[in-house]
C-alpha cells in the first residue's frame, strides 16, 4: 500500500496532472460564461428575429408525454457559438506564437575538437586503411 502512495503521489505531482486540472476548471468556469451568453444574450436575439419565439418553451405533446426539443436546439447553438470562440481563441495563440518565433535560421553550435585519444583513433584506422 505504501508503494501504491508513493506512486499517486508522483503521478499527481506531475505538471501535466496540474496543467489538466487547472485546464478543467478554467475550461468549466468559460463554459458556464458562453452558456449565460447564449441563454440570456444571443438566443432571446434570435428569438425575436425570428418573430418572438422562446427555444426553452418549444414543445411537442404527444398523448401524456411532452417532447421539450427547445432544450435541444439551446443546446445546439450552445456547442456551435463555444466551438466558434475556442477556434478564434486557439488560432490568436497560433498566431501570436509564430509572431513570436522569427524565421531566423538556430545558431550552429561551435564543434568541439575531438580528444587526443579520437585523434589517434583516427590517424590508427587511416593509416589501416593504405
Amino acid at each position: 500500500m505504501k508503494n501504491f502512495a508513493a506512486e499517486f503521489k508522483a503521478f499527481a505531482i506531475k505538471g501535466n496532472v496540474v496543467d489538466l486540472a487547472v485546464a478543467v476548471v478554467i475550461g468549466t468556469a468559460f463554459g458556464k460564461i458562453v452558456s449565460s451568453l447564449v441563454a440570456n444574450i444571443i438566443t432571446p436575439a434570435i428569438g425575436l428575429l425570428m418573430g418572438g419565439i422562446d427555444f426553452s418553451g418549444l414543445s411537442y405533446e404527444v398523448d401524456n408525454a411532452s417532447i421539450s426539443y427547445g432544450v435541444f436546439v439551446q443546446s445546439i447553438i450552445d456547442f456551435l457559438i463555444i466551438s466558434l470562440v475556442i477556434f478564434i481563441v486557439v488560432k490568436s495563440i497560433n498566431k501570436a506564437q509564430a509572431l513570436g518565433k522569427k524565421d531566423v535560421p538556430p545558431a550552429e553550435a561551435p564543434v568541439a575538437k575531438p580528444s587526443e585519444e579520437v585523434q589517434l583513433l583516427r590517424e590508427i584506422r587511416d593509416g589501416l586503411r593504405r
